[in-house]
């Protein structure tokens, strides 16, 4: 039986669709320019397939086609706006302020990373996706994903550690 490039698209996109989406909205903070650039990353998938390209990880492109489109939007825009990382599981001893004291610092800690920083940051953490990926997708080696994902780190704690005394001192004030 041979599988057409419709039929093997369609499995590619019922499978990766949604965590794309999701992907993508994290990385641009809005839904609807998430589903844009996603429709964006199929269409290129389905016009890769057409010239026959073949992939040995699927997903691992997708996500590369799609942190390239959401960079893009991102210089096109010059303003990107960061959903939480623990996206709406808050911790249950906090109270409903500081969830949103927190939610706010994690969104400005992330904004203040270049893109360069914040791609691996999320696919790694909120994403929950392997070094390796991490690297195949961007297109470094391990060991230059370890690093990124490295300085990430400290640049994104630095971030949240000043976003939080900012917030406090806001809080502080009223």
């Amino acid at each position: 039986m041979i599988i057409t490039n419709d039929e093997r698209f369609e499995t590619l996109f019922r499978q990766y669709e949604q965590s794309i989406c999701s992907y993508l909205a994290r990385l641009t903070g809005d839904r609807g320019v998430a589903q844009e650039l996603a429709q964006e990353t199929f269409l290129r998938a389905y016009r890769a397939m057409v010239r026959g390209e073949r992939w040995d990880n699927p997903r691992a492109w997708l996500y590369r086609v799609a942190s390239r489109l959401a960079t893009d939007d991102y210089r096109r825009r010059r303003l990107l706006r960061w959903l939480p990382l623990r996206d709406g599981h808050p911790d249950p001893q906090q109270g409903p302020g500081e969830v949103t004291v927190e939610k706010l610092a994690v969104q400005a800690a992330l904004a203040a990373l270049a893109p360069k920083y914040r791609v691996p940051l999320v696919l790694y953490v909120h994403e929950e996706r392997p070094v390796a990926e991490v690297a195949q997708t961007l297109g470094l080696s391990v060991s230059a994903a370890k690093m990124r994902l490295s300085r990430a780190r400290e640049m994104f704690r630095d971030a949240y550690l000043s976003a939080s005394e900012l917030q406090d001192r806001r809080r502080e004030k009223r």
